[in-house]
Parts: structure tokens; C-alpha cells; sequence
């Protein structure tokens, strides 16, 4: 057996890389502060090598844990945590405004060969506690590759509104501020990470923020150790329903000053609509590589792995 899994219930789910005896993440699902929105969320992500490549609760943004699943503006709540960006007055101390998603039970939570999975159920609130939707997610290791110094993990999300009537994707930007499109999946890399390379199969840097395409990497250096790793965002080509009403193309948000962070958003431009009872279900993959990765590598590590 490649991969094992030790599971601290209440706690946390870590699943480790026996051969190389590094741990690969944790998927911590007890509630924290109420301030920083509560949600499971993976921390810390490492490389085969043992390298970590997310960061926790920095002093910029406490609220910020990982990999996780958020939501910045839904329907006039904040389920990201921390200050809520209002138009005209800026980010705002609102706790009447921070909601949460809540661990309901687990499905599946097991370890075979080179395969790890977690499914999990969760719910999702305002911060009155009512129940706005209900999360069916599957987390799991879907690829592990000593050979190319890599692995990769699988995230899909299927979110049912509860409600009578619509829930209203949306980020800063959606509520004027420019080029803060941020929500759904969300990662924070190590403070280190500052100032990394950014790359899209046909753009790099700056002008990435707000485009598409459908990986984005990132690639940062150390502290600690030598080396760099590449982290690598994909967002599944089912994600994209054109035309449909309520869904569109993922556009990204990415930053790597004054820090690292890359979301794959459902609402940088423009609102995302989800009628009651409607599902909305996105899929990503992250591959998380040891070494300073260019397009040309990352372009056929990606071939070789077809969706």
C-alpha cells in the first residue's frame, strides 16, 4: 500500500505517502473561530518531498487555511470570514454577516494502493445559523508519480440551495471593486511564495488576473530548504456550461504580491445565479510537484493526465 490514512475523529484526516514518508494533507473539519467563516479546509499541502505549500492563518488575513471551498458574497453573507468588502466604504467589520459550512457526516473515508478518498457532507449557513444549502464533496488523491516528483488531488463540489429563493454567487469585484474577483476554491501559499511566477499555457503574471484558461500554475522558493515546488490548478471542462442560465467559464484570480493566492472563481465579472433547489457541482484538480516546473513540462504532465 502506497497511501495510508489516519483519521482523529472530530478533528482531522491525514493521508500520508508511505514510500517517501511524507505527509501529503490534512483535511481538518472541526469548526474554528466564527470570525474566520468555520469550514474544513486542507493544511498543511505538501509535496512528495515533505514540502509545504499552503500557509495558515497569516497576520494579513487569519481567515485564510489552505485549500478550501469559500464563498465571499453569497446572497448578502460572507462565508470567506473576516471583513466584508462594501461598495463605496470598503472592507467593513461585519460579523452579523460571517456564516459558515458545517461537517455533516462522511461517506467514504478510505485509503487503497495509490488512492485516497474523502466524501463528505456538509451545510452550508448565513450567519443566523439557517440552513441554505446542503454540499455533497469528494476530496482525493487521484494520482501519485515519484518519478516526475508529483501527486494530485481531486476536488468536486455539489452545492443544493435550501432555500425558497436564489442564492447569489459573488466576490468584490461583483460588488465594484476591481480585480478582487475571488470565491469558490481558494489556496494560500506560504508566505515564502511571495512574488512566485505565474503561468497560463499562453500568459504569465499580471495579465492572468481575470482571465481564462484551463490550468494556471504556480511556482515559488522555499524558506527552510532549497528547492522550489509548482502547484497547478485545473478546472474540469464540465465546469463549463456556456450558455446555460446561472453558470459560466471559470475566470482566475490570482495573486503573488503582497502574497500567494489562486482561485479558480465562480463569480469574478459577473454574479453566479442558483435557483432553489438547483445544484450547482464544479470539479478541480491541483497537482503538487517538487521543482521549479516551465509551461513546456507542466503542458505534458497535463496530456499525459486526461480528464
Amino acid at each position: 500500500m502506497t497511501l495510508s490514512l489516519t483519521h482523529a475523529h472530530g478533528d482531522r484526516i491525514t493521508v500520508a505517502h508511505e514510500a517517501s514518508g511524507a505527509e501529503l494533507f490534512a483535511y481538518v473539519y472541526r469548526p474554528e473561530a466564527a470570525w474566520e467563516a468555520p469550514k474544513p479546509y486542507l493544511h498543511p499541502l505538501r509535496t512528495l518531498s515533505g514540502a509545504t505549500v499552503t500557509d495558515y492563518r497569516p497576520n494579513d488575513h487569519r481567515w485564510h487555511k489552505g485549500l478550501q471551498l469559500t464563498a465571499s458574497h453569497l446572497s448578502g453573507q460572507n462565508l470567506w470570514g473576516g471583513n466584508t468588502y462594501v461598495h463605496g466604504e470598503g472592507y467593513l467589520e461585519l460579523p452579523e454577516r460571517v456564516g459558515s459550512m458545517a461537517h455533516a457526516a462522511f461517506d467514504e473515508v478510505s485509503a487503497s494502493g495509490d488512492r485516497a478518498v474523502i466524501a463528505e457532507r456538509l451545510t452550508w449557513h448565513p450567519h443566523d445559523g439557517e440552513l441554505w444549502a446542503d454540499e455533497e464533496r469528494r476530496v482525493e488523491v487521484c494520482d501519485v508519480d515519484p518519478e516526475a516528483g508529483s501527486w494530485t488531488l481531486g476536488w468536486t463540489s455539489s452545492i443544493t440551495n435550501r432555500r425558497t429563493e436564489p442564492l447569489r454567487f459573488g466576490s468584490p469585484t461583483t460588488h465594484g471593486r476591481p480585480a478582487a474577483g475571488y470565491t469558490g476554491l481558494f489556496w494560500r501559499g506560504p508566505r515564502a511564495f511571495r512574488d512566485g511566477r505565474v503561468l497560463t499555457a499562453d500568459a504569465e503574471g499580471e495579465e492572468v488576473m481575470g482571465g481564462q484558461a484551463p490550468w494556471l500554475a504556480y511556482t515559488g522558493e522555499h524558506d527552510g530548504r532549497d528547492g522550489h515546488a509548482t502547484v497547478v490548478f485545473e478546472h474540469a471542462p464540465a465546469n463549463d456550461h456556456t450558455g446555460e442560465r446561472g453558470t459560466h467559464p471559470a475566470h482566475w484570480f490570482v495573486r503573488s504580491d503582497p502574497f500567494a493566492a489562486v482561485a479558480p472563481s465562480w463569480a469574478f465579472h459577473d454574479e453566479l445565479l442558483l435557483e432553489p433547489g438547483a445544484t450547482l457541482t464544479r470539479g478541480y484538480r491541483v497537482h503538487i510537484a517538487d521543482g521549479d516546473w516551465d509551461r513546456e513540462r507542466i503542458t505534458a504532465h497535463l496530456k499525459e493526465r486526461p480528464w
